[in-house]
């Protein structure tokens, strides 16, 4: 396991804000998946699916700022 990655569950298990951000993250990818698999969308599913994205980019950068400044300060006390 990457020390990202070890960070990244460590945070998952230990930061309730970092959790909440994950499970927001992986309830959009589920309902991505959901709305890509319809074999007829509609012009309102195209806008649904670029929401959806956009949402999920944005609690990434979020999880993914969280997870710098946790390395930083990690870096920092050592």
């Amino acid at each position: 396991m990457s020390e990202r990655s070890a960070l990244k569950e460590e945070l998952a298990e230990t930061d309730d804000a970092f959790r909440r951000l994950l499970d927001e993250h992986q309830d959009s990818e589920r309902r991505l998946d959901q709305l890509c698999r319809k074999s007829l969308r509609s012009p309102e599913d195209e806008i649904e699916e670029k929401r959806i994205k956009l949402h999920k980019l944005r609690l990434k950068d979020q999880m993914e700022e969280m997870l710098r400044m946790r390395s930083a300060a990690t870096a920092s006390a050592v």
